[in-house]
């Protein structure tokens, strides 16, 4: 039995995400979009399966990324966190515990290797 490694994909700019989820699609993950903060909420609400969690920091709505990486890493400890942004430069104290960042422009290779080092030995997060 094959367990699906879910990626949730946070990306309020459309092209950007369907050029990431066909990627890691591609790679062989079930990739799970959202184009806000607050869309990601309630997909993780119905999801509790999710792995890894890769969102932009600067979206529109009621929170940021890093808010989101807040709330996820207080209410899913094992989701794996990836944040990125072609603007904003966290400090590390700003992304929760083991998260990682993955500066804008990336390469598509570049996003499935991150994902791919985060997932090895990854359980979901029931």
């Amino acid at each position: 039995m094959t367990l699906e490694k879910k990626v949730l994909l946070v990306e309020d700019e459309a092209l950007i995400r369907v050029i990431g989820t066909d990627a890691l699609e591609e790679a062989g993950y079930d990739v799970l979009e959202a184009g806000s903060a607050d869309e990601a909420l309630e997909i993780l609400e119905a999801y509790n399966e999710v792995l890894v969690l890769f969102t932009d920091i600067r979206m529109p709505g009621s929170l940021n990324g890093l808010e989101l990486a807040r709330i996820v890493h207080e209410r899913w400890p094992k989701m794996k966190l990836l944040l990125t942004s072609g603007d904003t430069w966290p400090s590390e104290n700003e992304i929760p515990d083991d998260g990682r960042f993955l500066p804008k422009p990336y390469r598509v290779e570049t996003l499935r290797r991150e994902i791919d080092e985060m997932t090895r030995n990854c359980s979901p997060t029931t």
